[in-house]
């Protein structure tokens, strides 16, 4: 099981998956803007989406939840 954490605090300007859905290694998930800059946030591995932690508008910090994802 891959936890996808925040690299950097920021908000949360687009979620780009749901659960159940079926992902591929290096495939954003959800999209943070910090300083006006969008930075994507990627699934290390392929497998299916199992539990989104944030919302779009949320504020995470670095290191915060954001996926969980199955193999």
């Amino acid at each position: 099981m891959e936890e996808v954490r925040a690299m950097m605090a920021g908000n949360v300007w687009k979620v780009l998956v749901s659960p159940g859905d079926q992902v591929e290694a290096d495939q954003d998930i959800v999209i943070l803007e910090s300083m006006k800059m969008e930075i994507p946030i990627a699934a290390e591995e392929a497998g299916i989406v199992k539990e989104v932690s944030v919302d779009e508008g949320d504020f995470v910090n670095e290191g915060d939840l954001i996926a969980i994802i199955e193999p």
